[in-house]
């Protein structure tokens, strides 16, 4: 059942156009995600969805009525901003409540969703606090509680947790893929953040300059790539791209392997190198290697043995792991 569809979507600021013909079907229950680099146009196409950018052309489906010209406030969606955009003079259980008194919902209804939202998010001791007695996790939570309480047709997320810190970002993607399970409810999530894309979707859909370049489940981007783009900003780090003569069979392509899928050995192997630099993670390293001709090469290992910087090692690609690109870019 598709909760949203984007039909030709395009749309320009003057002469640029940020977003071209673009077609995205969202499945009820889905958690999508929306990943690309800054200026790819994600977070415009989530506001057109939400009713608060307009189209140049094309339309926009939600729950099977064409909503392309419906105001905001008519669209049953609730987003959630990256600024949390609290009212500071209001307690937590009225920024809660704000979008329901709007509507003239009758108290005993407002204090139900508000004290069933306040439960799963686990911040009943929190409604009679101001957002400036709160932490940025706890505003979160707020701005995600005042979403739930409308319970809409769809929740749109901008970005939402990229004002928080690595750790509470982490707890955060977790808390935010529990409350889907338990809500059932469909989610659109825009994010340049692809760990947050890798964890936390059932679907990504990777955009660049405007276009859609590929739709799939984490596991297919990360195992099939469409073409070099969405290989390069899927996992991390990045895949290592090297010209095809490094493989004698793929020798007119460019071919790309992942970190994880190099071997080391300081004996013998495919590509002879120097490692310049040594990223230690703890349970893996980053090893980069300058490769002749093909400048540095990162290498993950799980076992670091007694490697240094200026150590001369060798590596070796899995052969079934080679990804093969044509000189468009496309994969082949």
């Amino acid at each position: 059942m598709k909760a949203v569809e984007i039909n030709k979507l395009s749309k320009s600021f003057g002469d640029t156009e940020v977003i071209s013909n673009l077609n995205l079907i969202v499945s009820a229950g889905s958690f999508t995600v929306i990943v690309g680099p800054s200026g790819c146009g994600k977070s415009t196409l989530l506001r057109i969805i939400a009713g608060l950018e307009s189209v140049s052309s094309g339309f926009v489906n939600i729950d099977g009525e064409d909503v392309t010209r419906v105001p905001a406030s008519q669209r049953g969606i609730a987003m959630v901003f990256q600024s949390y955009a609290l009212y500071p003079h209001m307690t937590v259980r009225k920024n809660m409540s704000f979008a329901l008194r709007l509507a003239n919902t009758q108290n005993a209804i407002i204090d139900q969703k508000v004290e069933e939202a306040a439960e799963i998010l686990q911040m009943q001791d929190l409604l009679d606090r101001k957002p400036k007695e709160l932490s940025g996790g706890q505003k979160q939570r707020v701005a995600i509680g005042r979403a739930i309480v409308r319970n809409p047709k769809v929740f749109l997320f901008d970005e939402p947790l990229s004002n928080l810190d690595a750790s509470l970002r982490g707890q955060m993607r977790n808390e935010l893929a529990s409350l889907h399970k338990r809500l059932g409810a469909t989610s659109i999530y825009v994010t340049h953040d692809q760990v947050e894309a890798m964890t936390m979707a059932d679907k990504i859909v990777v955009m660049n300059q405007g276009v859609i370049q590929q739709v799939g489940s984490p596991l297919d981007l990360y195992k099939t790539p469409n073409n070099k783009f969405v290989a390069g900003f899927i996992g991390s780090p990045t895949m290592n791209f090297m010209t095809g003569d490094m493989i004698a069979e793929y020798e007119t392509h460019t071919i790309g392997i992942r970190p994880e899928h190099l071997s080391v050995s300081t004996r013998s192997g495919k590509w002879e190198g120097v490692i310049s630099t040594i990223e230690n993670m703890g349970s893996v390293a980053y090893l980069h290697v300058v490769v002749p001709g093909q400048g540095i090469i990162v290498v993950q290992v799980i076992d670091m043995v007694d490697l240094k910087a200026g150590d001369k090692i060798f590596i070796s690609p899995q052969k079934d792991c080679v990804h093969k690109f044509d000189i468009r870019g496309e994969r082949e």
